[in-house]
């Protein structure tokens, strides 16, 4: 079976970058753009692991994160926090991140910190 990885970016290029990048790799991928949608999302597909934005309208990727992390069924699910944010690392971190990757992004080294999640070792 393979595993399933959900998306949200609000940057539409990024999502679609992510997402075909992931796909090659032989992952199952849920985009989503709008944060609002991650939690009922996340409850529906059970995705394996999540890429989350940190900075995005209406709903940040820390208030998604802290709710995620909130609910005993979607407390465990690996999170990996993308930013730009000079402080991002530590605001994902304190939200309850399991990794942080800052933008831009060496594609490289996330599909291996995706991978270590999904293998279930973490550098």
């Amino acid at each position: 079976m393979r595993a399933k990885i959900m998306i949200c970016d609000d940057d539409e290029g990024i999502l679609d970058l992510l997402e075909l990048v992931l796909r090659d790799e032989g992952y199952e991928t849920i985009p989503e753009i709008n944060s609002l949608n991650v939690a009922q999302i996340v409850d529906r597909e059970h995705p394996d692991l999540l890429l989350l934005d940190l900075w995005m309208p209406v709903l940040s990727g820390d208030q998604v994160l802290r709710t995620l992390r909130d609910n005993p069924a979607t407390r465990e699910l690996p999170v990996i926090v993308i930013s730009a944010s000079n402080d991002g690392r530590s605001i994902a971190m304190n939200a309850g991140a399991t990794d942080f990757v800052s933008k831009p992004f060496d594609l490289d080294k996330l599909v291996n910190q995706v991978k270590n999640l999904i293998n279930g070792t973490l550098d």
